[in-house]
């Protein structure tokens, strides 16, 4: 089974330019997770019929964040959002600028074998301006899918807006204690693997210059000047049912690049 993950910046924009089209043609995901698709559904004109669709848009925000899940199989069921359950426990409340579980950031598909959640993790912002938000975020992710998997095995993925280690960025020096690659968003990612999960890239790659997104500036894009931000983490329970994890970095449309997985589920 194939699974990707891409923030896609914008679902109207990226098929306007004819790469989602490009995308699923070649690459047929059998599940496929978008983060900051900008648009509810029925906003984007999408001919899929072999794919069911899940939408989760911003409920206070038009045209920001928001997630979809395009399904071959259909889930038994989906959670939208994070569930207060969480959101109480990791004292996640709402800052300056919004409150993210209004924001459509995380849908969860829950299939026979296993659960699929896809989310975008909330910016920290120049200045760590929302890292408090961030951090409560997180808390709440990483207690929400350590519950699901006591159930059966997570499938996380996702923009998680942090660069975990110094491999993850081609620039670490300049950028240590900013935002994306703070002491606290790492420390956020490690709780992830604390809790029980693993980073199925570096299950089969290591070493430094495979990115998922690049700025607009100084042509970074095509001197690989990147940061692996995008992730498909997954239970230490079927890690040895994940085949493959991979950067497709030659898929244009948006400033990031899809990630999948192959797994045997």
């Amino acid at each position: 089974m194939k699974i990707f993950s891409w923030n896609i910046n914008g679902i109207r924009a990226v098929i306007k330019k004819g790469e989602l089209q490009k995308f699923i043609a070649e690459y047929d995901p059998d599940i496929l997770c978008l983060q900051e698709t900008k648009a509810e559904q029925g906003q984007a004109e999408i001919d899929l019929p072999q794919y069911e669709e899940y939408w989760n848009s911003s409920r206070t925000k038009k045209g920001y964040s928001g997630t979809a899940i395009f399904s071959k199989i259909k889930p038994i069921s989906i959670i939208n959002d994070i569930p207060e359950k969480f959101v109480n426990a990791s004292g996640l409340v709402a800052d300056n600028y919004g409150f993210s579980n209004d924001e459509g950031r995380v849908i969860t598909a829950e299939y026979e074998d296993y659960y699929v959640v896809t989310a975008y993790t909330p910016n920290a912002k120049d200045g760590l301006a929302r890292i408090t938000q961030r951090q409560q975020f997180d808390r709440a992710m990483t207690l929400f899918c350590a519950d699901l998997q006591k159930t059966k095995p997570v499938i996380y993925c996702g923009d998680m807006n942090v660069a975990h280690t110094e491999d993850d960025l081609a620039n670490p020096k300049p950028n240590i204690g900013k935002k994306g690659f703070s002491n606290e968003e790492r420390a956020g990612f490690d709780n992830w693997l604390s809790a029980g999960f693993v980073d199925t890239f570096r299950l089969f790659t290591q070493g430094n210059g495979h990115y998922t997104w690049w700025s607009h500036f100084a042509k970074s894009r095509e001197r690989n000047v990147g940061w692996r931000i995008d992730y498909f983490l997954a239970s230490e329970a079927i890690k040895d049912k994940i085949k493959s994890a991979e950067i497709h970095a030659s898929q244009l449309g948006s400033d990031h690049c899809p990630v999948s997985i192959k797994v045997d589920l």
